[in-house]
């Protein structure tokens, strides 16, 4: 192997090898349960923890020209798509060690370019029998084989005794009834299976999804049973309801009548599956099995659905969702909120409460507000000398003089709260405070977009622009509260809650009490929510759990055993070169051979990592008895949906999730997945002829006059 390796290096292969040495490192972060990695810094021996691709790679130094191009295709995936790139990065490393391997063996550049390239085209195909649309796959999931408690072991419940209590009955009441401020995630201790009422609040994001709310009489015999969608079922008759937060058909005169001889509690179990058309299981089988993520989605699409059946808008819509992260909280206090939640400083939190339950007048900034911001394409006057490019607001009259304009325009107009897209000069932003204006900097521009739609108020560049029909009204701020009800002051920053009645936007709150998991967190979340993003977008999904990659492995196989057809043969006439045909057809086998290898390995350490061997060799042989079993078959594809359908494959039986295999779906994104792989080859492909075609040296001549000068390019 080593003398192997080392004629490789004579033939300036060493690309692919620094592509595979980079993937080595990010094996671990394939699959669903992940292995973090700390990356020190050794020059300030600050560290960094990391459990994705795409932090992997920004925090390593990429000197090598190979590296750079890995680099840059995995910012492509995840700038595009937010999901994918452990995949990615894994088959790089994974086809770069297939095609070195081919290399060895006098494969030709070309040959190994073209039957790649065309295997790989040929798997596309060939899976597009294992996708489901989102319709067939949420009816399913729906159906009852989903257990909506494979990824948590107790379900919060409110007990009898609950209801009986007149208090916690009218805040019940209350919260169907109105606009929940905050929608606690988590909140129910996992060592219990009966939570107090008080520490699971029921609001109209509780009833969705898998999980549904029992109400009945008591004393009624007939099983009434209220679904996380809306629908309302018994044993005598099924009636819809619809449980909007702005027009609940469910009257305040129905419970309150019978107030008192009510008992229920939150069941596992969905309540008509024939009519539960949520996304909620479609959230869960995207999760991959992470549960905090997943149960923050859920109360997401619940929102956005009650929406949805007001508005008639989309069901889903990643724009009107942002994030806010809080260091120093347990990550169970991570919760969706309605509105605009975002850090300020302390100073600005006192200007807060003197707003409290007051209308404040908005105004937006689509820049900076500084004094040297000029806005993209902006030409300055050619007849006009600069004195001075950038003088000091500290000191000088000319920095005074803005200051003071600007504070004095905002006055006038009465404006309290500016969210400005850039940054903010800070002298303005103190001389606001003592004038109780507050003033929010780098706000994205979907975030004023919401505030447009509900406050009426229009962005402006420059503050010499505002007048009396850009300022905005309506919008509320108040300090933002934790599940419990306690505001929240972590020393440098303060969370707070911007609210107007109708936004659309929600702020996925999410907490944790160690700093170097903060970005960790975040990245988990935004790539579930660019799943379900995806996936709607695509109408169709892929079957998850391995099952696309089983049957690319499968199918590989198949076309290196078989023998080039007749019609395969005149494929071959695409090529100019005689020879070049010759050593496609020659060498077709051995390259696809490699291919598979390729899905092989990553199959192998999906399933070692998920803990379902003990090693890559048992997982390797688990697959090849997968694979034997797929060809007995006759028919892999039936062979992968049958095992799919029982939530065997890929398992032995073993694992930490043995106990609740059973009926448990994964699905995966279908132009996600196919696109990595295609940007992985391509990488793998691009590097292999880049470092073929930079030939120098006094071989030049000999090489120009034999009969593969026609593979390479001269420089």
């Amino acid at each position: 192997l080593p003398m192997a390796f080392r004629d490789v290096n004579a033939r300036r292969h060493i690309g692919l090898q620094q592509l595979s040495s980079l993937a080595l490192a990010g094996r671990t972060l394939l699959g669903p349960m992940k292995s973090c990695k700390f990356i020190v810094d050794e020059s300030t021996n600050q560290s960094t923890l990391i459990c994705s691709a795409v932090r992997l790679i920004e925090n390593l130094d990429l000197t090598s020209a190979a590296g750079q191009l890995l680099n840059e295709t995995i910012q492509a995936q995840n700038k595009e798509f937010k999901t994918g790139m452990s995949t990615l990065l894994f088959l790089v490393g994974a086809w770069s060690n297939a095609v070195l391997e081919c290399l060895q063996q006098n494969v030709p550049v070309s040959a190994i370019v073209s039957v790649m390239s065309e295997g790989l085209n040929s798997c596309c195909q060939r899976v597009q029998c294992l996708q489901i649309s989102i319709h067939d796959a949420n009816k399913e999931l729906c159906s009852g084989s989903v257990r909506p408690d494979a990824f948590q072991s107790n379900t919060c419940q409110i007990g009898y005794d609950s209801l009986l209590n007149p208090q916690i009955f009218l805040s019940f009441q209350k919260d169907i009834s109105a606009p929940e401020e905050v929608i606690p995630i988590n909140s129910c201790s996992h060592q219990e299976d009966h939570c107090n009422f008080n520490k699971c609040w029921v609001s109209p994001l509780a009833g969705f999804g898998s999980i549904a709310s029992l109400v009945k009489p008591a004393g009624d015999k007939t099983t009434s049973m209220i679904s996380r969608s809306g629908v309302v079922t018994s044993s005598c008759n099924k009636q819809k309801l619809t449980h909007s937060r702005y027009f609940s058909t469910l009257g305040k005169s129905h419970f309150s009548s019978q107030q008192g001889n009510f008992q229920g509690y939150l069941s596992g179990q969905a309540a008509d599956p024939c009519e539960c058309y949520g996304l909620g299981h479609l959230a869960m089988a995207l999760s991959h099995g992470n549960q905090t993520n997943m149960k923050l989605l859920q109360s997401i699409v619940a929102y956005q659905q009650e929406r949805a059946e007001c508005s008639g808008t989309s069901q889903f819509n990643i724009a009107e969702i942002v994030t806010c992260c809080l260091l120093g909280l347990p990550e169970s206090c991570s919760c969706v909120s309605p509105g605009f939640v975002t850090l300020v400083s302390p100073e600005q939190a006192t200007v807060i409460k003197h707003f409290e339950d007051k209308p404040l007048r908005v105004l937006l900034i689509d820049g900076d507000l500084t004094e040297q911001y000029r806005h993209l394409g902006f030409n300055r006057p050619c007849n006009v000398r600069t004195v001075l490019e950038h003088p000091s607001l500290q000191e000088g009259r000319a920095g005074d003089l803005w200051l003071s304009s600007m504070l004095d325009i905002l006055i006038s107009f009465e404006v309290n709260l500016v969210l400005v897209k850039g940054n903010v000069c800070e002298n303005l932003m103190e001389r606001c405070i003592v004038k109780s204006i507050l003033v929010i900097g780098s706000v994205t521009w979907d975030v004023l977009c919401a505030f447009v739609a509900v406050t009426s108020a229009q962005p402006v560049t420059y503050l010499t622009q505002l007048n009396a029909s850009c300022v905005g009204s309506g919008a509320q701020v108040e300090l933002w509260k934790a599940c419990d009800g306690r505001a929240m002051d972590l020393g440098e920053l303060v969370p707070v809650r911007i609210k107007v009645r109708g936004i659309p936007l929600l702020t996925a709150v999410l907490t944790t009490a160690v700093a170097s998991k903060m970005q960790l967190v975040e990245d988990q979340f935004w790539t579930l929510m660019f799943r379900l993003h995806h996936a709607l977008k695509d109408e169709k999904v892929f079957l998850g759990g391995g099952a696309v990659e089983l049957l690319c492995l499968s199918h590989i196989q198949m076309l290196a055993e078989q023998p080039l057809q007749p019609a395969n043969k005149n494929a071959v006439k695409e090529f100019h070169n005689p020879w070049l045909a010759a050593s496609v057809t020659e060498y077709r086998s051995v390259v696809l051979q490699a291919l598979a290898s390729g899905w092989k390995r990553y199959l192998s350490v999906v399933v070692c990592n998920a803990g379902e061997a003990a090693s890559e060799l048992e997982a390797c042989t688990s697959v090849d008895h997968h694979l034997k079993k797929a060809a007995d078959c006759g028919s892999p594809s039936a062979y992968i949906l049958k095992e799919f359908k029982r939530g065997d494959l890929l398992t032995g039986g073993s694992g930490p999730f043995a106990d609740r295999r059973e009926g448990l779906k994964v699905y995966d994104n279908i132009t996600a997945k196919t696109e990595a792989w295609r940007r992985a080859l391509d990488l793998v492909l691009l590097v292999l002829q880049t470092d073929a075609e930079i030939i120098t040296g006094p071989k030049r001549s000999q090489l120009l006059n034999s009969h593969v000068s026609s593979e390479f390019m001269f420089l």
